[in-house]
């Protein structure tokens, strides 16, 4: 194995029992912590050398070659840095704040990602903007982030200033004392007014990017409590509007629940939410050969979930005084449930 170290131009034998294998997947497991994605930048940054010419990640090895990486495989840690971006600030004092975080906006970069556009832009750079001063309890790459929500999820979410605060805030997490209320609009007429999902939470073995609530070892508890708000039927297709409170707060929690109560939340592909809705009954109608000749039916874009943090509650770590902090639904979830309405001919409050 090739130890991180500083950099100098290292050259690796292929043996020949290494015949057969992908050029970056064997280079991967040469190298001592380094991803596999990480040797894909570096090939197709042209820092690879095989026998001296450039060559696909997808290069299958003959054995005996020589390679040369004239890149560095272990890339400086990330840290965040201040970035002047607008943001919304529902409450703030010396110890925490709590931002509305608006949807397409990652919280954090990931451990793996470089000081490049894919870090920039994060809620992270804003707060180091705004607040100078952080918690550093998360580390150079989340100062002040306790919690978490999934980039195409907006609302509230809360920070620390402080490393006491910090501490304190994620205790209350821990032991559930952070009432969490969010917005959700899924996909079908749901059956029960209200209802309780306490199915457990895991990474999904076969496509690591989702989550499952699929028992196995790995599952971790998660307890999610839904009611309706609202129910739609509209030539888009049938919808209801839940708010869901949450008692733990898994990844994609909401998300998958919900879909594995076969109610997945409007525009999240990932849990097989629709990414567009297409009027039904436009689209039936063009089954007939005179409607053939009309436009194509109507489709309704959202361009991200349609999941909000609406609300939070919870007793001040430092004062003790109660909060409760809303975040009303932004423009593009509300002009898209309007439009909704508008189509709908059966909608109800609960």
């Amino acid at each position: 194995m090739v130890e991180a170290g500083d950099f100098q131009e290292q050259t690796i034998n292929v043996p020949a029992e290494a015949v057969g294998q992908r050029l970056d997947q064997f280079i991967a497991a040469q190298l001592e912590g380094v991803s596999r994605s990480r040797v894909q930048l570096l090939i197709d940054q042209g820092d690879v050398l095989v026998n001296g010419e450039h060559e696909k990640a997808s290069q299958k090895l003959r054995g005996g070659e020589r390679i040369v990486l004239t890149g560095e495989p272990h890339p400086a840690p990330l840290k965040a840095t201040a970035e002047d971006i607008p943001l919304d600030v529902v409450f703030e004092d010396a110890n925490l704040a709590v931002v509305n975080k608006p949807a397409g906006m990652m919280v954090h970069a990931g451990a793996g990602q470089n000081d490049d556009e894919r870090s920039r832009g994060t809620l992270v750079n804003a707060l180091l903007y705004r607040f100078k001063k952080l918690s550093s309890s998360g580390g150079d790459l989340r100062p002040g982030i306790v919690h978490r929500l999934d980039k195409d999820t907006s609302g509230l979410i809360v920070v620390a200033k402080n490393d006491r605060t910090h501490a304190a805030l994620g205790e209350m997490f821990a032991n559930r004392q952070m009432k969490k209320t969010y917005i959700a609009l899924v996909s079908g007429a749901v059956e029960r007014e209200k209802g309780t999902i306490t199915a457990g939470v895991s990474r999904d073995p076969m496509r690591r990017t989702r989550m499952t609530v699929q028992p196995n070892e790995n599952a971790r508890s998660a307890v999610s409590h839904y009611e309706v708000v609202r129910r739609l039927a509209t030539r888009f297709g049938k919808f209801t509007l839940v708010k869901v409170r949450i008692e733990t707060g898994r990844t994609h929690q909401i998300r998958v629940h919900m879909a594995s109560i076969g109610h997945p939340v409007v525009g999240d592909t990932l849990y097989g939410g629709a990414g567009q809705l297409t009027d039904q009954v436009a689209a039936q109608a063009a089954q007939s050969k005179a409607a053939r000749r009309k436009a194509d039916p109507e489709v309704l874009r959202l361009g991200r979930n349609f999941l909000h943090a609406a609300k939070l509650e919870f007793a001040h770590p430092v004062t003790g005084k109660a909060l409760q902090l809303d975040a009303p639904l932004p423009e593009e979830l509300e002009g898209f449930l309007k439009r909704l309405e508008s189509e709908s001919g059966n909608s109800r409050s609960a």
